[in-house]
């Protein structure tokens, strides 16, 4: 009787490990009528991933409005990038994390960490047309992102 019932808990300990690791790499998602991955989130869950979009688009536009200048303000730009970089993922409930699919959590990371180096290379003091190719390879995968995935609150 033991032997069973051990059998039985390595099957069920299995069976959970690879449920949540094939919930950890696909999340919550369906597919879309246009084509995209809906990602499926409470409506609350959708309104911080937006708000986080819309702090990298702000992070993006201040360093540019600064590169614009015929003196920029490193020190303003600087912080301008530092704010969309790591720290903003800290907080992150993992409860959310598990809905989001494996791609969109990478590049959702590589983004923040970018980030935190265009702060360094400004602070380093890179050139305009290096750290604007920083920007491009960023917003490349912004707007792959976009392409891929849409949220779907329910």
């Amino acid at each position: 009787m033991k032997q069973i019932v051990c059998v039985a808990a390595v099957i069920l300990w299995i069976v959970t490990v690879v449920a949540a690791g094939w919930l950890f790499v696909k999340g919550w998602t369906v597919k879309g009528s246009d084509g995209r991955i809906e990602i499926l989130l409470a409506p609350a869950e959708r309104d911080q991933i937006l708000a986080e979009m819309r702090q990298l688009l702000k992070t993006v536009d201040g360093v540019i409005r600064e590169l614009g200048e015929s003196e920029p303000d490193l020190k303003r730009m600087e912080s301008a990038a530092r704010a969309g970089g790591m720290h903003m993922a800290e907080d992150v409930e993992p409860a959310l994390m598990v809905k989001l699919p494996l791609p969109f959590k990478q590049m959702g990371m590589s983004i923040h960490k970018d980030m935190d180096a265009l702060a360094d290379a400004v602070a380093q003091r890179e050139t305009s047309q290096q750290l604007l190719k920083r920007l491009a390879s960023m917003t490349a995968r912004c707007t792959t992102c976009h392409d891929m995935y849409r949220f779907k609150a329910g």
